[in-house]
């Protein structure tokens, strides 16, 4: 574990020097929406200006202390919890802006006197569909700390805190999170092993969720496992081969959306991760059923709107 991990609280008091918001929030009865203002004015340009101008800052205050980067991310002969404190995610405040980064296994960590939620942070859903329309599903393995053997989509990771896979508030409001496909590339290939590149030009981004849950399974003394994540959504359709990793994935296969809702009715008995649970009844079917629309246009994108999930 690295001595010089960033400590949240410091960089947090930085950031109040620095930091100005945009946003303003409003509740509906089942999602809280947090809606970023893009208005085009003179003030607005300036304050997005001013906020990516202070992640330029704060990276090259905490570069020097942060050595992770694609090409040397080599996690093979790492146990699950070595991996955990070896990757470094992006902790966010509820507005996605970045205050500082942490371990995997800080963040997920929900300490009821100390960080009861853990520490919100960025994340991705990649849901990955074949030809013929299918959608790749995975078994998480046993060995994994969080939410292990549950069903969920295709691939469900973290961003890392490095200069390939950070997304700055300018690129996020246009629709380019060319960070968190970087990502999404390097992932694929680590648990499901996807031989083949998938450009990041055929990932379609459609938004943001926010989500907060708790693993009601897996306990720790003093503590229990869970994720507090603004999700960043990523569809993609191709065939691809699949060599799954078995420290990450015990089973996978390929199902439409109706094969998919009688696995999860209660009767299947099986588990499924909360973030995909309550996607797989909300956005995903409309999203699934129009998929050729939904990967080639924009007519489901939403680039102002972080969803707040209540679970």
């Amino acid at each position: 574990m690295n001595i010089y991990l960033y400590k949240v609280p410091i960089l947090m008091t930085i950031l109040i020097l620095l930091c100005t918001s945009s946003a303003f929030a409003y509740r509906s009865n089942r999602f809280n929406k947090i809606i970023i203002n893009n208005n085009n004015n003179n003030n607005n340009n300036k304050l997005s200006n001013n906020i990516d101008n202070n992640h330029q800052i704060i990276k090259k205050i905490l570069y020097s202390t942060t050595t992770t980067t694609i090409t040397n991310w080599d996690v093979s002969g790492l146990s699950q919890e070595d991996i955990m404190y070896k990757d470094e995610c992006i902790i966010v405040n509820e507005y996605d802006e970045i205050i500082g980064h942490d371990n995997k296994y800080n963040a997920h960590k929900f300490c009821p006197n100390i960080s009861p939620n853990g520490l919100l942070h960025r994340a991705f859903s990649v849901f990955l569909f074949n030809n013929e329309g299918k959608l790749l599903l995975q078994q998480r393995a046993k060995e994994k700390i969080t939410f292990p053997n549950v069903w969920t989509n295709t691939c469900c990771s973290h961003p890392l805190y490095c200069s390939e896979e950070i997304d700055l508030t300018s690129s996020i409001a246009v629709g380019e999170v060319n960070g968190v496909k970087r990502a999404a590339q390097r992932k694929l290939k680590h648990e499901l092993g996807i031989i083949e590149d998938i450009p990041i030009n055929k990932m379609k981004y459609l938004g943001r969720l926010h989500y907060c849950a708790a693993d009601k399974i897996v306990q720790s003394e003093g503590y229990r496992w869970g994720e507090h994540e603004i999700d960043y959504v990523l569809f993609i359709q191709a065939n691809v081969t699949v060599i799954p990793n078995p420290e990450e994935i015990q089973d996978y296969k390929y199902v439409t959306l109706k094969e998919l809702q009688q696995m999860m009715i209660p009767d299947a008995k099986l588990e499924w991760s909360p973030w995909f649970s309550i996607f797989a009844k909300s956005y995903l079917p409309s999203w699934w059923e129009d998929l050729n629309i939904t990967i080639n246009t924009d007519k489901y994108v939403n680039l102002n709107t972080i969803y707040k999930i209540n679970m």
